[in-house]
């Protein structure tokens, strides 16, 4: 439906002039048999209690009710625009000619600016949801294109913190795509991660000045020779944890190679 409905006082006096004078427009349908023009005449036709006319349409059924009915009701531009957005949107492009029905050509028969179509176009886009209530005149176009404007510009944001995302955190931005968790939540959780490997890194950069650094100094001394078992405040140094240890050093080593430290 893309025209608002008479409001129940214009309805029930356009029937009861219906009653008194007869129907005076057919009911237009199109060739499958709906009605396209003539859907008020028709309700108040039941009311008045009067058998109603009907005619067929063989042309473009959207094209026709909107140049008919359009100019019938006393609608704002920003109504007109909106409603001529809605159409082109849902006519099928395969049962017309590719002029007939574009939203130029329509803005220009109705007499409505491109200005005011391109907001119109921009709610229908960004602001779905208002697209029916500025057709009712609830809501004004360019209040509704304000909130399209607003969306607009929360989704290009929304987009481009997500391809952050990905390049730092390929498995959060997947479940952000699947649903499974919020932009929000993902940033969260990033910061989080960040944060984590923050400590880590303190915790293991303070172990290793800890412990390389005296054992470095220990090379060239006595103090291999002087190590006695029988002092130790803790597990006796083994021969398998000194091959340990030196395994572990030429990991550290390699690690140091491949970052270039010094």
């Amino acid at each position: 439906m893309l025209l608002p409905e008479l409001e129940e006082e214009d309805l029930k006096a356009l029937a009861e002039n219906i009653r008194e004078h007869g129907l005076l427009h057919p009911v237009v349908l199109d060739h499958g048999g709906r009605v396209i023009d003539g859907r008020n005449r028709l309700k108040a036709c039941e009311i008045a209690g009067v058998d109603p006319s009907f005619i067929t349409h063989k042309g473009d059924p959207d094209s026709y009710a909107l140049s008919t009915n359009i100019h019938r009701r006393n609608l704002a531009k920003g109504q007109m625009a909106m409603i001529t957005a809605k159409a082109c949107s849902l006519s099928d492009p395969s049962e017309r000619s590719p002029d007939e029905h574009s939203s130029r050509s329509l803005s220009a028969r109705l007499g409505i600016s491109l200005g005011t179509m391109g907001k119109a176009n921009m709610v229908l886009q960004h602001a779905p949801d208002l697209v029916d209530p500025v057709i009712s005149g609830a809501t004004g176009l360019n209040e509704a294109y304000t909130v399209a404007q607003e969306n607009k510009a929360k989704a290009n944001s929304a987009e481009a913190q997500l391809a952050h995302l990905r390049e730092e955190a390929p498995e959060l931005a997947d479940r952000v795509v699947e649903g499974a968790l919020t932009l929000a939540g993902a940033r969260a959780e990033r910061t989080e991660r960040v944060e984590e490997d923050k400590r880590q890194r303190r915790v293991a950069t303070r172990f290793l000045d800890e412990l390389v650094p005296p054992l470095a100094q220990a090379r060239g001394t006595r103090t291999f020779g002087r190590y006695d078992p029988a002092y130790a405040s803790g597990t006796p140094i083994t021969r398998e944890i000194i091959a340990h240890a030196t395994q572990a050093l030429a990991e550290m080593d390699r690690v140091w190679q491949e970052r270039d430290l010094p």
